[in-house]
Parts: structure tokens; sequence; C-alpha cells
């Protein structure tokens, strides 16, 4: 945790150096600040080191080290933000009396006074990052039951029956026994505690697995390792009476014992496992030293890494799933009852409950088993566990497995740790909004903007983070309960009224994130008491389920926050206690008023997101507009505020020069004297509502083309009109800039013939039209269309027939996406070779045989060759 303080320090200087509202003053001067955002960066770079040096380094050591170093970064925040927040303050109050328009102001910083402060600071981080160092390149000794990290664990599951595994291990058997020589590589990933190693070791001893070869190895390495140690168990195992290992000393050992396996596995028909592989790097160092023969030999790799998993051929690579609802209940009644053959119903039916809320992860259902299994087996219990996902059953299930669980979240890269422990701050099973997640943590200072989607794909690649049918990821609870047991551990956030837990013994005062998941009246109470003068919370999230009763939010003793994600309390009257939160970078509410002109005293704010309550329907044509002092706010970056309109710029110097996503707005936002103010703009979201008789075209994408960096548009008919004639669309197509990767279409009823003012643009990769984007019976791929176009989805479409003009079309199209095209009868046969991914939801049976008969075809042409087409097809029928 300590890379994500450093974020946090690292983006509260950055501002001081960069913000257009901030001069540091003469007699303080701005190298004292320099040098200090200098170590900031140079410590974030040594804990990088801890990416390279995880296999080796001592754990406990390491994590004590980093402690020390968050409560140095927290202690220091403590003492340089109240003391720019008074300076800030003060400037601010003496501005209100002379003018209007505070944040046109420049606020002048004087860091003379704790100069001391950042001296002792820098001086400080200086001997802990030499100690960090120091630990990665000579780790410590560890205890002995220490050594080795729990990071898997077999439970148990009978020879006879693998609930959940068993057509599984009948595939990978059939895939291990084809007939192909050369030697064969198979991956086994999903996350801790799924069975991955219960399924290698089910394989490793079957007696017909055991018949087809002379040599047997079965290896588990896990996150910390030793090559030399690995080699050494490979040769005993190969040969138990080998004694050259005792011979060799010095540098000559690694390469003697890499030379001794390759030669001890040479002329042999082995099965290698390799079970627990966190590395790549390690992956390709010991494939190297498994010959390949032609003799049929394979090698089957557990891993929690995708990364590791994939890189073997796309057939041979094998996800394991998590238990349906009927294996988990067989699972747990096998491991409570035995073989015992009846219940109670009564009993059973809590029971499947319980096996439901354990959510397939066989290593959950096996831990509460055993502790059900100690209890008394009343059907009053039972109940009480079953109803209750937050049972101390299940917490104590979590805490049994920390020891599996925890590797996966210590051996993260340092840079995901902070994105990981913040997704526990939403409700349990909360499917994840990307984009919300991505802009608060972007203004805590964890996420890096040029590669914010990335941290989710390389958390999913690591398996902390489940991905379901519908692309949603969310935590397992196993993982949303170590995160909450982290993050009150290191005081990274606490969860209010939550279940009764009880108050911090040194108070919430003293917390940096406060969050709401429920109770939201008496968790705003307990803030309300609890704090009784300024606090160190920089931040309040209230992440659960809707509250639609207005509730005081009590903030005059959270001066320092940055952060206000209060998007799920609805707002009669717009809190103006807000507003003296000068340090806020972060604002979400839901408030259906006009925004006071005030709302630009927040100078700091970087992303604004202004909801509306649904149920207020807003007439069409009776706009909202955003203040005009919107203008003022240079340093916004995303604005989200639906059913308002940007304002005409006042002047001839408005400019929002940082403002990278606007959403929510309407067509009058799109007229020339705004866009042409906001030229940095890369994502636009454009909603429309139609009035029931408008027939006057809208001008949306009239001066689209002045937005020079666009690379996300998405414009949507909020009520289109869905007649079975095409009638000329209300937005005409214009020109959009070359700049555009992704496009997204709703309600607009263009012709397919309009398609081809889109299919030019070269640097288009996805494109997805919903419900009468474009309308008619026939869709024509014209060739060399669509050049770059990565994926395609189509939802809600009166499409019959869709061919491509030659074989050129959709060169490099990887996904293809359709949804709910009833009347759909063809689709094209031809796509090109970098096809992966076609699904079919709800669409006419004459659609889906096409889509079979195409991947029947595929598999045909591309059988042996690496290639491999996927097939979803849904439906209700």
């Amino acid at each position: 945790m300590a890379y994500g303080a450093a974020g946090s320090l690292e983006l509260t200087i950055e501002r001081l150096l960069k913000s257009s509202y901030i001069s540091i003053v003469q007699n303080s001067s701005p190298q004292i600040i320099k040098l200090l955002y200098k170590e900031i960066l140079s410590l974030k770079e040594a804990l990088r080191v801890f990416d390279k040096k995880r296999s080796t380094i001592n754990m406990k050591m390491v994590k004590s080290l980093e402690a020390e170093m968050v409560e140095a970064i927290y202690k220091f925040e403590d003492v340089i933000d109240p003391h720019l927040s008074n300076q800030f303050h003060s400037q601010s109050e003496e501005e209100e009396e002379t003018a209007d328009h505070p944040p046109s102001m420049v606020y002048s910083v004087d860091v003379q006074e704790i100069q001391q402060d950042v001296d002792s600071f820098i001086q400080t981080m200086n001997i802990m990052k030499r100690a960090y160092i120091h630990e990665l390149c000579n780790p410590s000794p560890e205890e002995e039951e220490d050594g080795v990290v729990p990071s898997r664990i077999d439970f148990g599951i009978n020879e006879s029956n693998m609930v959940g595994l068993s057509d599984l291990f009948v595939t990978i058997k059939d895939r291990l026994d084809s007939e192909q020589s050369e030697r064969m590589i198979v991956s086994l990933d999903g996350m801790a505690g799924i069975g991955k190693t219960t399924l290698a070791k089910k394989l490793f001893q079957d007696p017909f697995i055991v018949s087809c070869y002379s040599r047997l190895v079965f290896v588990t390495i896990g996150p910390k390792y030793r090559l030399a140690d690995i080699l050494v168990d490979i040769l005993t195992q190969v040969n138990p009476d080998i004694d050259e290992i005792m011979l060799m000393k010095g540098e000559k050992v690694l390469a003697g014992l890499k030379r001794m396996v390759y030669e001890s596995l040479k002329h042999l028909r082995f099965l290698i496992v390799l079970d627990d592989v966190w590395e790549i790097d390690l992956y390709f160092v010991l494939l190297e030293l498994f010959p390949d023969e032609k003799k049929g030999s394979r090698v089957l790799v557990t891993t929690r890494m995708k990364e590791v998993a994939d890189s073997v051929k796309p057939l041979n690579i094998f996800e394991i799933p998590f238990l349906n609802k009927k294996e988990s209940w067989d699972l747990l009644r096998e491991k409570v009852f035995g073989e015992q053959e009846s219940l109670p119903y009564e009993l059973e039916k809590a029971g499947k409950k319980i096996a439901e809320n354990c959510e397939g992860l066989p290593l959950t259902i096996v831990t509460v088993a055993n502790i059900l299994s100690k209890a008394d087996k009343t059907l009053e219990y039972w109940n009480k566990v079953a109803d209750e996902k937050q049972n101390s059953v299940y917490k104590d299930a979590y805490d049994q497995m920390s020891k599996v669980l925890y590797p996966s979240y210590d051996y993260l890269d340092q840079h995901l740790k902070a994105c990981f422990l913040y997704i526990g701050a939403f409700p349990q099973n909360y499917s994840l909004n990307l984009p919300q997640l991505t802009n608060l943590l972007s203004a805590e200072g964890f996420l890096n903007s040029e590669s914010i989607y990335g941290y989710f794909d390389d958390l999913y690649a690591t398996n902390v983070i489940v991905r379901n049918e519908t692309f949603d990821f969310h935590l397992h609870s196993s993982f949303w309960y170590l995160c909450n047991k982290e993050a009150a551990r290191t005081k990274f956030f606490y969860a209010l009224n939550c279940h009764g837990d009880t108050l911090p013994e040194e108070g919430i005062e003293s917390q940096r994130r406060l969050c709401i998941r429920n109770n939201v009246l008496l968790a705003i109470k307990d803030v309300h008491n609890s704090i009784a003068s300024d606090s160190k919370v920089r931040s309040f999230l209230c992440t659960g389920y809707f509250h639609k009763y207005p509730v005081p939010l009590f903030l005059e003793h959270l001066r320092l926050l940055r952060v206000l994600e209060a998007r799920s309390i609805r707002f009669y009257e717009f809190p103006m206690e807000v507003l003296k939160l000068v340090q806020l970078r972060y604002l979400a509410l839901l408030y259906n008023g006009n925004l006071p002109s005030s709302i630009s005293k927040l100078w700091n704010l970087q992303y604004l997101i202004v909801f509306q309550h649904p149920r207020i329907v807003k007439s069409v044509g009776n706009l909202l507009y955003l203040p005009i002092e919107i203008w003022n706010m240079n340093e916004l970056k995303y604005l989200q505020t639906y059913g308002r309109e940007l304002p005409h710029p006042c002047c001839e110097g408005s400019l929002i020069p940082n403002l990278l996503n606007l959403s929510g707005v309407g067509p009058q936002s799109c007229a020339k004297s705004v866009l042409e103010k906001i030229p940095n703009l890369k994502e636009l979201r454009i909603n429309i509502e139609l009035a029931p008789d408008a027939t006057e075209p809208l001008t949306c994408f009239d001066h689209i083309s002045l937005l020079h960096q666009l690379q996300e548009l998405g414009c949507y008919i909020m009520n289109p009109t869905l007649k079975t004639d095409v009638v000329t669309p209300l937005v005409p197509l214009s020109d959009f800039p070359s700049s555009l990767t992704e496009l997204h279409l709703r309600g607009l009823g263009y012709p397919w013939e309009e398609m081809r003012k889109i299919s030019s643009l070269p640097n288009l990769t996805h494109l997805l039209l919903e419900c009468y984007a474009f309308r008619g019976p026939k869709w024509e791929v014209r060739d060399n269309e669509f050049q770059r176009l990565e994926s395609l989805e189509i939802e809600d479409i009166d499409l019959e027939q869709w061919t491509f003009q030659n074989c050129h079309c959709l060169p490099v199209i990887v996904s293809l996406h359709i949804a709910h095209c009833y009347k759909l009868k063809e689709i094209p046969l031809t796509f090109g070779k970098s096809l992966v991914h076609i699904t079919l939801v709800e669409c006419n049976p004459m659609a889906v045989k096409c889509a079979i008969k195409l991947k029947k075809e595929w598999d045909d042409k591309y059988a042996g060759r690496e290639r491999f087409l996927r097939l979803d097809v849904r439906s209700s029928l």
C-alpha cells in the first residue's frame, strides 16, 4: 500500500507545481517543492523494484517496511494538507469581500513555515528507501514456518467423485491422450481455491495416465521459489538415486542442474506437472529444459496468472469454472454428511442457500462445510447461516482461507494493490462501474490516466476479480472480505455501520477514507457525533444502495476532503457546505436543480458528476444549463451532467483546456462556440430527448470535426420513435474527426447507405449500434471498409440480411456481438482470420445456423494451426 500512499501525495505536490491557480511565494523557494516531488517519484520507482524481486523476498519484512513508509507519508500529509487548506480558506474569504468570482484569483502558497517538515520527510524517505532496496536485494532470513507460502490447498475431493470437475477431467484427459507426438503443454487457470491443484493431482494419479509415461514429475512452485530447488525436485523424481547434485559447487550449480534435467529427460516419454506457476519467465526457463523428441511428452501447468496460461495453444487452455448451484450443494452435503443419502427437507433447503452463498468457490464450500460439521445441525442455526451472508460462519471461513488468498494480494504488482483494495469499498457482489472506479482512483492518485483500463485487465489477468457472462467485473466475496480486512488494518478505508461493527478504538477521524454501504442515516450520524474537530479523512464514499430521502452530510469537520462520492443519496437542495471544501478533486451528486454559480469556488475540482433522479421527468424543451461560471473551472478533466447543457461562453478568453470527457449533455452543447472552447476533448457522450412533434434536424454533428483529439463519441436518442417505415433522421451524419476510435450510436434511424460516412474512418476500432441506430432490411459491407475495426456490436436492429461485398471487408475484426436481432436471417461467412469471438443473444435461428456454419468452416480451415473461434449462443427458446 506504500505505492498507493505515495501516489496520493504525488498528486497533491503535482497540483502545487502545475495548477494555474497556485503561485508559490518567492521567500519559500519552489525548489523545495520540486525536490519533494522528485523524492516521491524516486520512492515510487524504488517500490516498483518489488515487482522484479518478489520471488525471493521476505514478505513479512517487506510489508513491515512498507507500513512504516505509509505511516510516514500519512504523517507528512497531515502537516502539508492543513497548511495549504488554511491558506486557501483565508485568501478565499478575503477575495469574497472584494470580488464575485473567487476562482479567478491566483492563490499564493507559502511553504516556508513547513520547510523543516519537508526536509525531515525527504531525509526519512531516503533512509526508508535505502533500507527497502537493501531488503529486496538482500532478503532477511525467514522463520522456518514462513519459508514456504501456502498458496494453494488440496480440499480432498474423493477419487471416485470430483464434484464439478468430472467433465473437465475427461476433456483434459482426452487432450493429454491425443495422438500428437510433439511435446504438448496444457494449462489450467483460475482463482485461488477453485480446484486447479486438485484436478492436476487427479490427472497425475489416474491409472491410465500413469501407464502412458515412463516418468511422472509433480513440482509445486508458488510465488516464492529458488530455481535450484525446483530443478533438484525434478531430478530426484526422475531418478531418486541420483547423487551428482551433491558434487556441484559455486556458480556451476545452476548451469549443472539445468544440464542434468535436460539430459535426464532425454529419450523419455514424460508427464511433468508444474503446479502453481506465478511467473512467465520461470515458465519459459523450465520449458527449455524439457526436451521435445516427438515421443508424446506432456507438460501440465496450473496457474493463477492468465499470462502464463495463455502462453500455450488456445485449444490447450482450460479455465476452471466456478461450481453451479447443484454442484455447490453436492460438495457441501458430501463434506458435512459424508455418504448419508437423505436429509430433512428443511435442512436441505437451508443447505442449498448456504452453498449458494459460497458463490461457487470449492475452497469456500469445503471450509464452510468443515465449520458446519462441528456445529449443531439444527434448522434454526442453518436458517440463520443461510439468511445472513455476513454471518460469522462465512467470516470464519474467509479467515481460515486467508493463507491461500493473501498471496494473490501480497504479490500483486505495486501499482495494482490500492486499486484492488478500493473495490472493497463498494457493496458485496457489486458489479463494478469501471468509469466510476477509474475516475475515483484517478482523483485519489492511484491511477495513471494513460493506462486506466489496463489496471482492471491486469487484475482480471491475476484472477483476483471475476468477469461474468455479460463481461461485468466483480469481487468474489472471499476477496471482498480480504479487501475490507486489509483496508481496516492499514487505515486505507473504514466502512461505517457495517452490520453492527463497532467503531475503531482510535476513532473514525483518523481514517483516510470513510465509506457507507448501508444504514446511511446512522452512518452519517456516527460521522457527525464522532468527529468533533478537523479530521484526517480525505475521501467520503457513499457507495451503497440508493437512499431516496434527503440526509445532512455534516461536512464541516471534513475540511481536507478530496473525494466526495454521494450519487447514491438524493439531494433536494444543493449541499452548500460542499463549496467550502477547497481541496475537493472529485464531486458526484444526485441533484435535479440548477447548480449554484459558486460551484466555481471548487477551483481544484477535476471530476464533476451530477446525475438527475430518474423519477423527475423533464419536459422536452425546458432546458437546464450549467452556470456560466463553469468556464472558470480550468482544472476540470471530467464533466458528467445529465440533463444540463454547457452554456455559451460569455467572453473570448473562456476555455476549459483540461476537459477530456464530457457526458450527458444534449445538442445545445455541441454548438461551435462551445466545442471550440474545449479543444482537448477525448470523449463526448450526447443524450437527446426528441419532442413528440419534432421535425427540424438537430445539428449535433455539424461541428464535431473541431474536436481534433476526440477518440470516443456516443450519441443516444433517449426516446426513439420506432416506426415501421424509414424516415429522414433528425440528426444528420456529418464529418467525424479522423482521430475517432470508438463510436456508439442509439436510436438515430439512419439508412444503411449512410454507413459509408463512418466506415472510412481510419482509426475506428470499436462500433456499437443499438436500438435502430441504422434501419432497413439489408446492409452490404463494401470493399475495404472498416479497415481497422476490431469490435462490432449490433443490438435491437431490424436488419434482415447482412453481406460482404468480398473477403476484404472487416479484415481485422476480433469480436462480433449480435443481440435481439430477431429479423436477421443471414450473416457473412467470409470474416478474416483475426476473428476470435462471436456472441449471439436472442437472435433468429437462421442467423444462429449461419454462425454455426461459419464456426465449422473455420475449425476445418484452421484445424491444428493454433486458431480458435469461440461461439456463444444464448436464447430463451
